[in-house]
């Protein structure tokens, strides 16, 4: 506990490193910034200059310490694999830093290529997590959280194998994708795969009595 409070007083801090560095170039910045882009870079959501460097990191700061206590208040913390705990108390500080970095990065007009950045990312985020899957078990915060997979041990350990193994894939589909760009199909496809296929074999094996 007392190095999980350590983590979070780092973590809540990397968080609110690009509101720190916004704040530095404040006055460079537009009045208006674009704060969302869509598959192929092109921006189609904007924000006051304000809340695009101060907003978003503290949002993000909120969900990092939802996340903390969410994860601490699981009775069945104890049986979460060590490596997940860690991946998930620092997805947020990296995507803090990684989309207030880009999203300060545009507003000064420097040629970033976020269509290929944020699928790299993504992907390299499944492969991480779906090598650690298969080796975590039950728990009410972390993993493929279904009524089946929580009544089961072995319908929990089935699936994640399972879901381990797509989201590897998966991962490895976006990293070589963001070198040929993504339509909607493109992505929203492999998405699907990935979470309703290890969703539906976890109900058969249920349905099997598992």
């Amino acid at each position: 506990m007392k190095n999980d409070k350590k983590t979070l007083i780092l973590t809540t801090l990397v968080c609110l490193l690009p509101a720190l560095a916004g704040a530095a170039i404040y006055s460079r910045l537009p009045e208006t910034m674009a704060t969302h882009w869509n598959l192929s870079g092109e921006a189609d959501g904007w924000s006051s200059r304000a809340f695009a460097v101060f907003g978003l990191p503290l949002i993000v700061t909120g969900l990092n310490l939802a996340l903390y206590f969410g994860l601490n208040a699981d009775p069945k913390r104890r049986n979460m694999s060590p490596a997940l705990r860690l991946i998930s108390q620092w997805t947020c500080p990296v995507v803090s830093v990684l989309c207030g970095g880009l999203t300060l990065a545009k507003g000064l007009h420097y040629d970033v290529r976020i269509e290929r950045v944020m699928p790299v990312f993504v992907g390299l985020l499944f492969v991480i997590v779906g090598n650690y899957l298969p080796k975590t078990k039950q728990s009410y915060t972390m993993g493929i959280r279904l009524p089946w997979t929580l009544h089961s041990e072995e319908n929990w350990n089935r699936t994640h194998r399972l879901a381990g193994f797509l989201w590897v894939i998966g991962g490895l589909y976006f990293l070589v994708m963001s070198f040929f760009g993504f339509s909607p199909a493109r992505f929203v496809i492999p998405m699907l795969v990935m979470t309703l296929i290890p969703v539906l074999y976890s109900y058969l094996l249920y349905r099997k009595g598992i």
